[in-house]
């Protein structure tokens, strides 16, 4: 089985090296197949170009997409587009979520083949936050109420930055998916993929906040998703009807 691990970055100079070597050292112990580490930059104006090209450089299975539009979103439909490995999905840079349920995610795709989703979840009776300031634990535990009464989210974590598919289910998905830029492409990946009867396995996790390099502005983000959760509603609406 080959995997595909995908890393959205925007100005990530102090972070991407670490978090980019540290997965390759593990895959290359743990994976039973050939991977690839697809590194999507958004625009970045630091030296993450610079640096992730370096790697290309050092090392065959990693590559690098330089993309204009903003948004995690844009980025892992993208990676996915040009996908050939067996698994595809994305992770943090930052490795909030640790390594090791990395080697946990390869093997429930391994042992069970129909698991199409592997999803990680903060918020599981057996996760746990670590570091997380308590207005970041309210509001997406917020999110993930919001989540299920409006849109029927059966997951118990709809945001966290940890999710994996069999190829031919992502492509599936982004096929169908909204045209949606941001972190609101990924969870309505998920949505879809509930609502199409896919088997998803959650996975639960320690997260581990790195609250002091974030990127997140978290008034901007509440606006974006309680517009697009509006908007997904009447989508889903619209294709139920």
């Amino acid at each position: 089985m080959t995997y595909n691990i995908i890393f959205p970055v925007l100005n990530e100079e102090k972070r991407l090296e670490r978090g980019v070597m540290e997965t390759y050292r593990f895959m290359e112990a743990h994976a039973e197949g050939p991977c690839a580490l697809t590194i999507v930059d958004n625009g970045s104006t630091d030296r993450t170009r610079e640096l992730a090209t370096t790697l290309c450089n050092q090392h065959e299975s990693i590559r690098y997409i330089r993309l204009d539009e903003k948004g995690v979103g844009i980025a892992v439909k993208t990676a996915i587009e040009r996908n050939e490995m067996d698994i595809v999905g994305y992770m943090d840079i930052d490795l909030s979520t640790g390594l090791p349920y990395l080697e946990k995610a390869m093997e429930i795709f391994r042992s069970d083949p129909s698991v199409k989703m592997v999803n990680a979840s903060r918020y599981g009776k057996e996760s746990r936050l670590v570091g997380r300031k308590w207005y970041r634990v309210l509001t997406g535990r917020g999110f993930a109420f919001l989540l299920k009464f409006f849109l029927g989210m059966k997951a118990t974590d709809g945001i966290c930055g940890f999710k994996f598919w069999r190829k031919e289910v992502a492509a599936e998905l982004i096929k169908a998916c909204s045209h949606e830029n941001g972190w609101f492409y990924i969870v309505e990946m998920l949505l879809r993929t509930e609502r199409k009867g896919y088997k998803i396995a959650e996975l639960p996790v320690v997260w581990v906040d790195d609250g002091a390099n974030t990127t997140v502005h978290v008034k901007k983000q509440i606006c974006v998703y309680l517009r697009n959760i509006r908007r997904l509603r009447k989508v889903f609406s619209a294709e139920d009807c």
